[in-house]
Parts: structure tokens; sequence; C-alpha cells
């Protein structure tokens, strides 16, 4: 709390009243009961409580701790891929669906813990939510360790994955919270990094616990204390982010210091109990991916690009120490090309997406739409199929292991290209509800990254690595090429007819 704050609370009530608070009568609200309520709202555009006028030291900092949330959760999703073999052996798994089962489970989890998570957000804040949930993720993270059946572990990869997912859609949310448009879109980048960077540098840390530590269960030792890490810094570094419950607390100090309980917030004032508000928010997600086009052919191509790279993330221990005869912890430093492909295309999207969306809103007479984050899918959806194409035949024939890493590079930076364009795009288009657009969108990639590991065993035994992958690359060329079109043609016209997307419901 600012100490300039703490002195206004030692100020006499009818000068708080004038001085400190914007307060508009009913009236000027067009509210129909202009006797009962009134408006607390910031302090004019400049006011410094308002997220989005603070420092962009302070943004970056709320940010990048935001983004550790999101990194550290996805990271365990794979850390057990390259312990697969021990873990069979110790839990004596004797099926093949079961053991990619102990590997996706988590990304279930992903799923649907968004459904009420991201929603929750919108009620209670984004750093509540996001802390509690984390807890939630180191209990049972930790207690996969300590597990001795495969039910356990399964049963606790799942909830584990349920409290780590609110990162997906409340991180998003807080970031929305923070930047204006012509500056949003290096956030997201960083933001939409994290989830798939975790995932890829995880078998590459796991490779050399089960290399040297001689335990599978030291990966889930090693995420819960990276977790508790993040939990402390949170603790001390992140701040509240959400309008909405700034607003209240605000309120509340006026109901304190002045005795007037008529003043009030827009959201507070809404004829709702607490339940009522909590059943709307939890409905929210399921409503818009039922209703909404736009977010409707989003989330299938992200869910088919999700599921794509947990598919490879699974089956790449396979692919080194079956056909290139590597041992665990070298065959793990491969994943380097998954990370690298992430953070150059990572890179590239963030550098260009501002300066593209300033671009085109300049020649739109100053009028920025959220279809400006569209052009950078383009390029990515183009690429994502080369990508796999250089990785199927390569692996196919065992050519040099430099090459199946050169299919995987250019898969990966393209996808995270096409996921951050899709990302910003969602979060721009539901402004007010972005954290429940998210959670919708999370739905169904989650429900992919789940599923696709499990057909991969069969994908390759019958097909093998060359026309398993080409299926897949045929696919990507299916969805992905007339995507970028679809979302700049129609994403307007779509959105007008959205009442969320209008930010009203």
């Amino acid at each position: 709390m600012h100490a300039k704050t703490e002195n206004h609370r030692e100020t006499a009530p009818n000068q708080i009243k004038a001085r400190q608070y914007m307060i508009h009568d009913m009236e000027k609200s067009a509210v129909t009961d202009p006797s009962s309520r009134a408006w607390v709202t910031w302090d004019g555009p400049d006011d410094c409580f308002n997220p989005r006028n603070w420092t962009t030291r302070r943004k970056w900092l709320v940010t990048l701790v935001a983004s550790t949330f999101s990194f550290i959760a996805p990271l365990s999703s794979s850390m057990i891929s390259p312990a697969l073999p021990t873990i069979v052996v110790e839990l004596h798994v004797d099926s093949g669906i079961t053991t990619m089962m102990i590997v996706s489970i988590y990304v279930l989890g992903f799923a649907l813990g968004p459904l009420y998570l991201g929603p929750l957000s919108e009620l209670y804040g984004r750093k509540r939510v996001l802390e509690v949930s984390n807890i939630l993720f180191l209990v049972f993270n930790t207690a996969c360790g300590g597990c001795s059946t495969v039910p356990q572990l399964v049963i606790f990869r799942f909830l584990s994955g349920i409290g780590g997912s609110a990162s997906l859609s409340a991180g998003g949310g807080m970031l929305t919270d923070l930047w204006d448009n012509e500056q949003r879109g290096k956030a997201m980048g960083i933001y939409t990094l994290m989830p798939l960077l975790g995932p890829a540098l995880g078998p590459i840390i796991a490779g050399f616990i089960v290399k040297y530590a001689k335990s599978w269960r030291w990966c889930f030792y090693a995420v819960s204390i990276g977790g508790v890490l993040v939990q402390f810094v949170s603790g001390v570094l992140l701040k509240e982010t959400y309008p909405r419950v700034i607003l209240a607390r605000k309120a509340e100090r006026l109901h304190r210091e002045t005795g007037d309980l008529k003043l009030t917030t827009k959201w507070e004032a809404e004829d709702q109990s607490l339940l009522q508000r909590m059943w709307q928010a939890f409905k929210r997600p399921i409503i818009m991916i039922a209703t909404q086009p736009i977010l409707q052919c989003i989330a299938v191509y992200q869910a088919f690009l999700y599921g794509l790279i947990y598919l490879v993330l699974s089956t790449f221990p396979r692919l080194w120490t079956e056909k290139y005869h590597q041992e665990v912890h070298i065959g793990g430093l491969n994943y380097v090309a998954v990370g690298f492909g992430f953070f150059v295309g990572a890179q590239v999207g963030t550098r260009l997406q501002d300066r593209i969306y300033m671009y085109l809103k300049q020649r739109n007479g100053g009028v920025g739409y959220p279809e400006f984050r569209i052009p950078l899918i383009w390029p990515g959806s183009l690429l994502v199929p080369i990508g796999i194409i250089i990785y199927a035949w390569t692996s196919e024939f065992t050519v040099f292991w430099l090459w199946p890493d050169v299919g995987i590079f250019i898969l990966c930076a393209s996808m995270i290209l096409c996921f951050q364009c899709m990302q910003t795009y969602l979060v721009e288009a539901y402004t007010t509800y972005s954290a429940s657009a998210l959670a919708a969108s999370t739905i169904l990639r989650s429900l992919a990254g789940f599923g696709f590991p499990l057909f991969a065993t069969d994908l390759y035994h019958n097909l093998g690595w060359g026309w398993g992958n080409s299926i897949l690359a045929a696919v990507a060329c299916v969805l992905g090429w007339p995507a970028g079109y679809m979302f700049w043609k129609y994403g307007k016209a779509m959105r007008k007819r959205s009442p969320f997307a209008a930010g009203e419901e």
C-alpha cells in the first residue's frame, strides 16, 4: 500500500469524498434508481491505482511473475517422459496405453481446471486464484513422488493438473488488465511462450535426474521445489490487477471511513446473490465455446497444434533410444530443439506483432481491431506441415540425428507464431471476459493434449514415423492454411454478433 493512501485514511470523510474519490450519482450513470446508490470508480484517466497506469517497469515485473506460473505447471506435464521406462518397471505397468495415460492425464486436468478457475478470477481476482491453485498443484504434485501404485499416480497427476491450470486463463486475464492494445503483443509473446517452453525443458532436466539421481520420484520433487520458489516470489512481488476487485476494495475502504453504504461499484450493484454470480461465471466458458464461432475456430486449430506437440514430446524418448540408440539423458538433450524453436518463434512474434498492429491501425485511420493480430498466422501455418514432413522422413530413415531436430525446430517456431496470434486475438476480442475466453479455448486444446499421446504408439507402430507423421502434416494443411483467411475475413462480423465480445452478457 502506498504511503499516499495511508495518509488519506486520516483525512476527514468529506474531504475523502471530494478529493480522493470520483463518485458519480446514478443519474449521471443512467441507472434506474438515482437515489439509492453512488458509483465508486477511478480517479480520472491518470489514477495511479488503475493497472493500465502503472509504470512500465512494474507492469513487466507483474507480467514476468505471472508467466512463471504458466511455466512451472506445464513443466511437470512432460517431466516424467524420460522416466517412463523406470516407472513401468517399478510400478509394474503392463500396457502401452496406461504408460501414455500416466503422461497425458495431467493435461486432462488442464482441460477441466480453467472451467472454474478462469471465472473465479473474474470474481475474486487474478492473484488470489493463481496463488491458491498453485498451492493445490504443489500438494498433489509432491504426492505424485510418493506414489506406489499406478492408480495413485494417475489420480494425483490429474489433481495436480487441475491445480496448475489457473495460469492458462487467469494469467492471460492479468495481461488484459495491465496492457493497452498497442503494447500487449510483447507481453502476450512471453506469456504464450512459457506454457510451451516448460514441457520442452522438462524432459531435458528429467533425463539427468533419472541418470544421476537414480529415482524418477525426484522428477516431481524438483518441480515442487520450483513451485515453492514461484509462490514466494508471487507473494512478495505480484499485485492484484483485476479492476473489479481493486475497485471493490476501494468501496469497502469508503464504507469504513465514511459509513456511507450507498457507495458501490457497478459490479456490486448487480442484483445477484453470490451463488448466482458464481453460477453465471462458471457457465460462461461453456456457453462461449458452444455459441461463439470465432472462438470455436480458434479452439479447434489450437487443439490440433497443442495435441501435436504433446504427441511429439511423449514419443521423443522412444525415437532417440530405440532408433538412434542414445542413452536417456543424451536423448533428452534433443529437446533443446523444441525449446530453441519456441524461443526463436516467440522472439520473432513479439518483435513483429505490435509493429504490424500499429501499421495496420495507422492505415485504418487510427482505429485498431483484434484482427490486426492475425497476419503472422499465415507464415506460421504454412511452416507447420513443412516442419512435420522434415521430422517424419528423416526419422523414418534414421538419417543424421540433426535433421529430425531441424524439423522439430521449424515445427515449434511456427507453432508458437500461430499461438501468439490466436491468444492475443482472444484477449483483445473478449477483453472483459478474457479469462473465460482463454478457459473456453483451453478445454479443447487440453483434451487434445490428453488424447493425442494415447494413439501415438499405434500410429507409429502401424504406419511408421514417415507416414504416421505425414498424416498429421496433411491435417495441419487442412486446418491451418484456411485459418488465417477465415479469422481475417470473418472475425469482425462474428465479433459484432457476440454479446461477450461487446463486454456484455
